[in-house]
This record gives structure tokens, sequence and C-alpha cells, in this order.
């Protein structure tokens, strides 16, 4: 069996053992940040959650994660009872109190609260919002590139759960990701339900083909901040670049494969269903993706 690895894998840091947390409007000991049975994350993942990084001092790109966790609670009708603003400032709360200054990972989650009975009726929960945030040292530690497996679980159709919501109903890209590993691999590549490559189970898939950027439609993939700052990036500096269908036929013999995500930017990928990927590391155009956006980043922590 091949080494594991996945694409949140990190350096690993004492640290993170004393960390604070925030929860329901208090910072407390990771040991005491626990919440009720009956909260309606746990029995049945109804809520939603936003990751953030820190670099330099700066949130990156806060704007478009506060945009797209209050889509997300809007869409699943939660009021959790903070405004923007107030959400913004528990996350500095939390970040001050651990006297984070760079290289760290906030998880925000949002959940329905806790139930009065445990059944599937929201009006069950009556109690109000539980809001979470976790916030740890964290450097990213990749060894090698990603290796992928092709897995039958698929990004669904909207009508049924969209893959555009950040909600904490995971369990099938869990599943992709177990499928994947029974494989010998790192993470799932998964297809849309008309057959065309999609994304992974936990982050968004490009492959470049002479010189071609290319990414999913967007019509079944996760709404990645770092997808969008990758496609603005290379619009903005002439690589040419396409949100289309595509298949693993023009997958298996691309000559770059990446992931984007906020916690690893941008992750080159090495083998797709044992087949070697370009040289089997990062290619010309990944890096320079790769620096682009290390400048974009550097923009923001001086705005």
């Amino acid at each position: 069996m091949p080494d594991k690895m996945s694409t949140h894998q990190s350096e690993d840091d004492a640290r993170n053992e004393n960390i604070l947390i925030y929860l329901n409007g208090k910072i407390v000991a990771k040991d005491q940040a626990v919440v009720s049975v009956y909260d309606s994350g746990f029995m049945l993942g109804d809520g939603v959650w936003e990751g953030l990084r820190l670099y330099d001092g700066t949130w990156a790109f806060l704007d478009d994660h506060m945009d797209r966790l209050f889509q997300a609670m809007k869409a699943i009708d939660l009021n959790m009872g903070l405004t923007r603003e107030g959400v913004i400032g528990a996350l500095l709360e939390t970040q001050k109190a651990n006297g984070f200054t760079t290289d760290a990972h906030a998880r925000m989650m949002v959940t329905r609260g806790v139930k009065a009975r445990p059944f599937q009726h929201p009006g069950l929960s009556r109690s109000g919002p539980t809001f979470t945030i976790i916030m740890e040292h964290s450097r990213p530690k990749l060894p090698r590139p990603i290796r992928l497996a092709t897995v039958p679980h698929m990004r669904g159709l909207p009508m049924t759960q969209d893959p555009k919501l950040n909600s904490h109903s995971k369990l099938n890209c869990i599943l992709a990701c177990i499928a994947a590993e029974k494989a010998g691999a790192d993470e799932a590549l998964m297809l849309d339900v008309n057959g065309f490559v999609n994304t992974t189970n936990a982050c968004n898939f490009f492959i470049v083909r002479k010189g071609e950027v290319w990414t999913s439609t967007g019509d079944y993939c996760m709404n990645g901040i770092t997808r969008q700052k990758v496609i603005d990036l290379c619009r903005a500096n002439n690589i040419p670049v396409f949100e289309r269908n595509f298949s693993l036929v023009d997958t298996y013999d691309a000559d770059e494969c990446f992931l984007t995500g906020t916690f690893g930017a941008q992750t080159p990928v090495s083998q797709i269903d044992g087949r070697q990927i370009g040289d089997g590391k990062a290619g010309p155009v990944t890096l320079r993706l790769r620096n682009l956006y290390k400048e974009l980043v550097a923009r923001e922590a001086v705005q």
C-alpha cells in the first residue's frame, strides 16, 4: 500500500493542543469546546461551514468568504443572529486570543443548533444556532504531488444537494475519498452526472493541455474561491483558460494537473488511475500560477 497523504496534510505543531476556540460568543479551551448530542449539526449534518487562511496578519479574500458563508446560510434558511461584521469580529477575537499572525487556518461552522427532540424537522431547533471557530497553526506539508483515482461517486444535481453548498453533510465526498484510498490513491477524482471530469472529493480540479488551462463548467463543483482566483489570474495574465466539459481521455494525457483550495492553494497531481501526468511533478504553468497567486495574496496583505 502506498504511503497515505491528503491535500490537507500539514506540519505537526504541538501548539495546536493548547488552542482556544470560539463557541457561541465565548473563547474556550480546546477540551471545553463541546456541543450537545442534540445539536442539529451532529445529529443531521444541518449546518454550513467556511474555511479561511491567515497570511502575514491578513485573512485572505475575507470578503469572498463572508459572501459565500452568508449565501449558504440564506440557502438553508438559517439566521445565525450575527451580522457580517459580527462574524468578522468573532474571527479576529479568536485570532487575537490565540496570538496568530500567519500560517493559520480557521474553520467556521454554523449549525441550526440544539434540537428539542432527535428528529429532522428544523422547527425542533428552538434554542438558536451553534457558531464555532476552530483556528489552528497550519503550514501545508506535501512531500510529493497528489495521486488521484476515479471513483463511482458523482457530484450530484442541484435539486438533490447542490454541490456549491458548503454543508456539513459531506458523506458523499467522504465515501468517494474512502473509495480512492482503497484504490491506493490519496484523493478521489469525481465525475459529474454526465460523465465529465468535475472535481476531487475536497478540492477543485484543473488540467493543462498545450498551454491552455481547463477546469469544469462549474455546474456541479464546489464554489471554490481559490478556483475563481486562478481563473481570474489566468485571464489577467494572458493564460488561456476554459470552463468546459472534458473527459478522462482528455485528462490522462494532460501536460499538467493541479488542485485548488483554501488550504493548499495550488497542489500538483502526479498520477490519475495509475497513469503518470506529464513529468509527474508540478509543471511550468502550475508553478507560474502558484507564484501569481502568492503575489495576489501578498497584495491583499498590504491593503
